[in-house]
């Protein structure tokens, strides 16, 4: 996404990403990646469930990514075991939702030129 941000300021969109980690530990992204837009904390995952894109994360799951280093409750700060489904939504200036767009597989994400031509059309 970071790469589609100026196309999407064109466009007149702001880039607002939600993540489930502890505003610290978003910090530390933050910087890592350099991101213009907004980099917001949702680590009690209320939007994620608002949004209705919030899963449980089972026991396997836990372990395996154990294992890959990943620690939800240190990323987070809550023992909720939630993470959201990536999604991407596009929201008009009246706050109504024009798109959304979400797949419960993690590793399949919208293209950013999927994402480019809906905004394109969404802005007219």
């Amino acid at each position: 996404m970071r790469n589609i941000e100026p196309q999407l300021d064109e466009f007149g969109f702001q880039l607002i990403m939600i993540a489930p980690d502890r505003p610290a530990k978003l910090r530390e992204t933050y910087e890592k990646y350099k991101f213009r837009g907004l980099l917001l904390s949702d680590a009690r995952m209320a939007a994620a469930q608002a949004f209705r894109v919030a899963y449980q994360v089972d026991e396997d799951t836990l372990k395996q990514l154990d294992e890959y280093g990943v620690d939800l409750e240190e990323a987070s700060g809550e023992k909720h075991h939630q993470l959201p489904v990536p999604a991407v939504f596009i929201v008009g200036p009246e706050g109504i939702i024009q798109f959304a767009y979400a797949n419960p597989d993690y590793k399949v994400r919208i293209s950013p030129e999927m994402l480019l031509a809906v905004a394109g059309t969404v802005r007219k």
